[in-house]
């Protein structure tokens, strides 16, 4: 059976820049354990599925696999999926498609060659550092430290701080969280910076973390005042991301730029 199959750049405009995903357009779904092995097959941070289910209502069912697991919600995997429909597979007419989840019903807008998403917020508590956190982030004394559903939230002083930063990624991985995410102060114009670590979930560095803006942008509009903000995730290969505040939800618009496409038979 012959798979379409996607290799998209998401939160960027250069190719080779931002994160790379996998997306796999279904007509039904495969068993679970051959969507794990096609995403450790693919060994990309995440591999997308998605199905058709209504058409007229612009809605889709998706899911996300790392190479190791299944996850409850990934940003750019969906940001490639909402290209691969609005302008690879053009299933999708109108300007807003949906996607149901197990993160619940995702909205993306398209923009010109702008996709932008309508995710839930992520609410964060204040947290007792885990001890390992500390000495796998070579000593750094963050700011603050945070936990949100699924991610430590670790705040620092300043961008070159999280540039400079090189985790013990052996020693991350003991830390009970789907990963972390590590943020500062932007240099302007940029409002604020971050890096995510997810040795847990099967990458040592996501290069552009979609669903952790779901707890960044909340925390940074408090702090800085607005609910619009600009972003840069300063990975390797890093991305730009806009982001806006709308009370229990956020919007994070991104670009994408096309890889590959090709097909694969099961």
């Amino acid at each position: 059976m012959p798979i379409r199959f996607y290799q998209l750049d998401a939160f960027t405009d250069q190719l080779f820049g931002g994160n790379p995903a996998a997306v796999c357009p279904l007509t039904e779904w495969l068993p679970d354990e051959t969507m794990q092995t096609i995403a450790a097959e693919n060994n990309l941070a995440e591999t997308a599925f998605y199905v058709p289910v209504d058409r007229e209502q612009g809605l889709y069912h998706i899911r996300w696999f790392t190479p190791t697991v299944e996850v409850d919600l990934c940003g750019h995997a969906t940001l490639a999926s909402a290209y691969v429909v609005f302008f690879l597979e053009k299933t999708e007419e109108g300007e807003t498609l949906s996607f149901d989840s197990r993160s619940g019903i995702l909205k993306v807008r398209r923009e010109e060659d702008w996709l932008i998403l309508d995710f839930p917020t992520d609410s964060t508590h204040i947290a007792i550092q885990p001890p390992a956190l500390e000495t796998s982030l070579g000593g750094l004394k963050p700011i603050e430290v945070l936990k949100g559903k699924t991610d430590y939230l670790i705040v620092f002083e300043n961008e070159q701080q999280i540039r400079d930063m090189q985790p013990d990624f052996r020693e991350l991985a003991t830390i009970p969280a789907r990963g972390i995410i590590v943020t500062a102060p932007g240099n302007a114009p940029i409002d604020f910076v971050s890096r995510f670590f997810g040795p847990q979930s099967g990458i040592d560095e996501d290069p552009v973390t979609g669903s952790a803006h779901t707890t960044l942008i909340p925390y940074w509009a408090e702090k800085l005042g607005k609910t619009e903000l600009t972003a840069r995730q300063i990975s390797k290969r890093g991305g730009f991301l806009k982001c806006k505040l709308l009370h229990e939800r956020v919007e994070i618009g991104g670009q994408v730029k096309l890889y590959l496409t090709g097909e694969f038979e099961l």
